[in-house]
């Protein structure tokens, strides 16, 4: 049973470990895409928002063109305009009504030079898109012509520039009219407390209003060199609420356009990474969104030509983005499902709760390392009743092993004879029964605590909170590698000593190869983040701890259960 359970785990550490160390690295992006067809429809949205402050700016002189149906609305050179908030900077251009940059304050992109500590905010506007001219909120329509006069046009602007403070909305309004087929008009509206804002996408061809499908891409943010090398789950693709369900498409997974699956009546679409993600809220009954991937032959800096992927997301009828991090408090009270972004994998809700948990250990512990120990010392403390009982019956087949080992020696043919091995069977259970042992004790507590670990582990993994959290020392980033790799080796060493003070019931030549096993684990945990090894390295010396206790208290047991027989031994023998 122990030989079996412990293969068990082992194999399930080795493919969560593997699969856990599987990097995606960004992408440049491709030329533009084929426009899609799409359905007519308009959406409104009001001009102002429930409760605040608008903020209300004077269209500049320069920008007063032309405005009635029938004639031109333009702009009489390119501009970009600026949102400035509390959260984030937002750069849009005139030229196309597009996202040049989308610039998160309180969220930091490392910049690739150890000697040099300072950083600078997370752009979630991909670098590439500068190179191929095709931003987020590009328009896609039926023709390609059409599609870029929309998105190489000069749109009237109302205003150049936004600031807004926390209490404070202000819009943004792009018009533009080609005086004969093509009129688009696209109303967005920012609030200076959140990462979301409402949007109002109007296109008319021909007098005709029809839904456009909008863009964002390639991907989502750029990740430096250094990021590229420390990230631990760079996990990007496209996610889609399809009746309360988000359901992922890794970019690995994510289909050329000719190819590509189109959903429908979706409550949002997104294009997400580990920590951040775009969401954009739809029209459950109307709206279709689609990924897509598009291949593109460049040339290399080595002058050879290769085919480079980049990925894109489309959707249309789009009410409301959110563009930030994967905060789940945030998430939580944005509403609309949105939380379902961050995926806490299989066993999620464990691994929810243990998030929660955690959040509330550090509003009194404001280090998110001293909240995991914390949380970890609270997980053992729980779980010692089926460590105790584990150990407890692991120790009691220990002190059975010489006779187990008659019986096997008695029936030597067990795997070949078939009534043999049912004898064999039968004794074993019987000399189980006399000394009061279930089989299944030592197994079924470990399993139990396998889900709790897998939530701790999942939660870890997709927590932005500890996103350039430190701890001490050398510490700085939980959501990275220990630079110096001493955790994992501390580590590897607590679980060494641990393993050696737990009763075992495999033979010397079997507790032989699996003390090989720590040495496995920290190479495994070399790489992984640093959060994950803390949380380890805290188990393995609480594990320590409860070990010695737990021996100390069957040696007591122990102890007095041999006085005990050794008073009722001459009574028998008086008896006699």
């Amino acid at each position: 049973m122990e030989k079996r359970l412990i293969l068990a785990i082992v194999l399930s550490f080795l493919i969560l470990f593997l699969f856990q160390l599987i990097f995606v690295k960004p992408q440049p992006q491709p030329a533009a895409p084929v426009p899609a067809e799409s359905e007519a429809e308009t959406a409104a949205v009001g001009n102002e928002a429930a409760g605040g402050e608008i903020k209300e700016v004077e269209k500049p002189a320069s920008m007063q063109l032309k405005t009635e149906g029938g004639e031109i609305i333009t702009s009489e050179q390119e501009q970009e305009i600026t949102i400035d908030t509390p959260l984030y900077t937002a750069v849009w251009s005139n030229k196309g009504g597009v996202l040049k940059s989308w610039k998160l304050k309180n969220h930091l992109k490392k910049i690739p030079n150890r000697k040099n500590p300072e950083r600078e905010p997370l752009d979630l506007v991909p670098e590439t898109a500068s190179t191929t001219g095709l931003y987020p909120f590009s328009l896609l329509l039926n023709e390609e012509s059409l599609t870029a006069l929309a998105n190489n046009s000069l749109y009237r602007v109302n205003t150049e520039r936004l600031e807004l403070s926390s209490d404070q909305r202000g819009q943004l309004i792009f018009e533009y009219s080609d005086g004969d087929r093509v009129k688009v008009k696209k109303y967005l509206t920012f609030e200076g407390q959140n990462y979301n804002f409402k949007t109002d996408l109007t296109v008319e061809i021909d007098g005709r209003p029809v839904e456009p499908y909008i863009l964002w891409g390639p991907g989502i943010g750029t990740l430096s060199p250094e990021e590229l090398k420390e990230k631990f789950s760079a996990n990007r693709g496209a996610v889609f609420l399809v009746n309360h369900k988000a359901q992922r498409l890794p970019e690995k997974k994510i289909k050329p356009l000719s190819e590509t699956v189109r959903y429908g009546g979706l409550g949002w679409a997104a294009y997400e990474e580990n920590y951040f993600a775009a969401i954009f809220l739809l029209d459950t009954i109307k709206s279709q969104s689609y990924a897509f991937r598009l291949d593109q032959e460049e040339i290399q800096p080595d002058g050879q030509k290769a085919v480079v992927p980049y990925f894109y997301l489309a959707f249309t009828h789009p009410a409301e983005a959110y563009l930030g991090p994967k905060e789940y408090d945030r998430l939580t009270a944005y509403g609309h499902e949105v939380k379902k972004v961050i995926n806490f994998g299989f066993f999620g809700f464990i691994a929810e709760f243990l998030l929660i948990a955690t959040k509330f250990l550090y509003k009194f512990f404001p280090n998110w390392g001293v909240a995991i120990i914390i949380m970890t010392f609270i997980i053992k403390i729980l779980l010692f009743p089926l460590t105790y009982s584990s150990t407890r019956s692991m120790a009691r087949m220990q002190e059975l092993q010489p006779k187990i080992k008659a019986l096997q020696a008695k029936y030597k043919k067990a795997k070949q004879d078939m009534e043999q091995r049912r004898q064999m069977n039968e004794e074993l259970m019987k000399l189980y029964k006399e000394h009061g042992i279930n089989p299944a004790g030592g197994c079924l507590p470990l399993l139990v605590q396998l889900p709790i670990f897998w939530g701790f582990f999942r939660m870890l993994v997709v927590a932005v909170e500890l996103r350039h959290s430190p701890f001490v020392f050398w510490i700085k980033d939980l959501s990275v590698k220990d630079p110096y790799y001493i955790t994992p080796i501390l580590m590897g060493i607590t679980q060494y000593i641990s393993q050696k003070m737990t009763p075992s019931t495999a033979d010397p030549g079997q507790q032989r190869i699996m003390l090989l096993m720590p040495l496995i684990f920290t190479f495994f945990f070399m790489n992984f983040q640093a959060g994950l090894v803390l949380y380890w390295l805290t188990s393995n010396v609480l594990q320590i701890g409860q070990q010695a206790i737990m021996n100390r208290m069957m040696a007591r047991k122990r102890e007095k259960d041999g006085k005990r027989s050794k008073k009722q031994s001459p009574k028998r023998s008086a008896s006699r």
